[in-house]
């Protein structure tokens, strides 16, 4: 007997689609942890029966959790066909919901319309508690915040649903959830739009603290998911590939793990408190990247729960548009992917922020000419010849074209940072690496006096 086919409060087990799916997916969402429904399996035997046509079963249960349940569901569940023991059943995975008390659109907000899990039962909220929770449902989403500008466009976000089955319509902004009760666009429509003022920096030093810094790129005012985008884009070329000689073998491996990276970028992005406009931002040191996010853990989690990978999306309409566009698995799988590749300890907490600390693949040497803080071997010679160039102020261009180099990303990884990281030399606007005016210039010895 497989122990996972036993429920509890987190799983309910169901030999066929019944009429109490609904009360069974609104307990989980006034949940704090959420919970999993599979039908297909037969709870007094535990024992996998299967269904039939799994795709029309799925389409029917999707459409029964969007219409039938208050306050709207987007984003807060996944429908997906599994095989099990050579038969196919149906899983779908609900998140605890921030704007609890949930209930049968049918019923409204009553002792009759509202469940919550107790054991491996859903039973009828107490009123008491339905009023407690009502008093302190969220309000300060995005989907609820007013967007400050109106006239916003959405050609960006059309595209990218252009190259997926699902087309926007006329009525995407309220299918999407971007408009607020009143029909004004929300925060959500805003961040999603094709011109906005948010913006996620991408920073790189020199070192492993944030005295030389060397690169700050921005992604944004634009779509939130092009922005993303690009960020990912930005990191999978700065995560290079190392390799380690052993003696029966040449080893190459990643800076980086890239699932990790992905699903830290997107987590980042997607479960950011934006609140209070603050975006994630990416750091890039010689040892590690840190990725800051705002807001700490959901409401009346610990640090355990959090592990475990039990979802409370942060933002669920922007959930929503990354999962129409296959940029996000299920829910609740990004955390328990991450942890895959890296400890625990990875994750630091407080009140108002999570950061991820990846640190870099240890014992290998570069197998592309990466930066590493020194510069060694062939090079030598042009190092040394650079920084006689550089004895006035210099531009990359008039560096590289003195080198007789061509190729920017080679020069920046095999010369200057490298020159950078060793104090040999400074650029002349530390503060805005990214200045069109910025030079660098050659750091004098000192030079010892004699004792007299």
């Amino acid at each position: 007997m497989q122990k996972e086919w036993q429920e509890s409060n987190r799983i309910e087990l169901k030999r066929e689609l019944t009429d109490t799916l609904e009360k069974e997916v609104i307990a989980f969402l006034n949940y704090r942890d959420g919970g999993v429904i599979y039908i297909g399996i037969d709870d007094k035997i535990q024992k996998v029966i299967g269904v039939t046509d799994a795709d029309t079963l799925q389409l029917k249960i999707k459409d029964r959790i969007k219409n039938n349940i208050s306050p709207s569901t987007m984003g807060l569940f996944d429908v997906i066909a599994e095989t099990r023991d050579e038969k196919k059943i149906v899983k779908i995975t609900v998140a605890g919901g921030s704007e609890k008390p949930y209930y049968l659109s049918k019923m409204g907000m009553s002792a009759k319309g509202c469940y919550i899990r107790i054991g491996s039962a859903s039973e009828p909220m107490p009123v008491r508690m339905i009023e407690d929770l009502f008093a302190g449902r969220i309000r300060n989403s995005i989907g609820t915040i007013k967007s400050r500008k109106q006239a916003l466009s959405f050609e960006q976000l059309k595209i990218y649903y252009s190259e997926t089955p699902l087309k926007l319509n006329d009525r995407f902004a309220r299918n999407l959830e971007l408009l607020t009760e009143d029909g004004a666009y929300n925060y959500a429509a805003y961040l999603l739009s094709d011109v906005n003022g948010l913006s996620i920096k991408v920073a790189k030093y020199a070192g492993t603290d944030r005295v030389n810094l060397i690169e700050n790129e921005e992604y944004g005012y634009c779509s939130l998911v092009k922005a993303t985008k690009a960020v990912l884009e930005k990191l999978k070329v700065e995560n290079k590939t190392f390799a380690r000689i052993t003696p029966n073998l040449r080893e190459e491996r990643k800076l980086l793990n890239p699932v990790a990276l992905r699903e830290a970028v997107i987590n980042a992005i997607i479960h950011n408190n934006y609140s209070n406009e603050v975006p994630p931002k990416f750091e890039l040191f010689a040892d590690r990247l840190e990725i800051t996010s705002a807001g700490g853990l959901p409401s009346g989690f610990d640090e355990e729960e959090f592990f475990m990978g039990y979802s409370v999306p942060q933002n669920k309409e922007l959930m929503r548009v990354f999962r129409d566009l296959d940029m996000v698995e299920q829910l609740g799988s990004g955390v328990p992917r991450i942890l895959e590749y890296y400890p625990r300890s990875v994750y630091r907490f407080t009140a108002n922020f999570i950061r991820l600390v990846l640190p870099y693949a240890e014992g290998f040497e570069q197998a592309t000419g990466q930066a590493t803080g020194q510069v060694t071997g062939q090079v030598t010679d042009q190092a040394d010849e650079l920084l006689q160039f550089c004895a006035v102020p210099r531009s990359t261009k008039e560096m590289m074209q003195h080198l007789g180099l061509s190729h920017r990303e080679h020069f920046r990884d095999t010369f200057l940072l490298p020159l950078i990281a060793s104090g040999k030399l400074v650029p002349t606007i530390p503060d805005k690496p990214s200045s069109p005016n910025q030079r660098y210039i050659t750091v004098k010895p000192e030079v010892s006096k004699p004792n007299e």
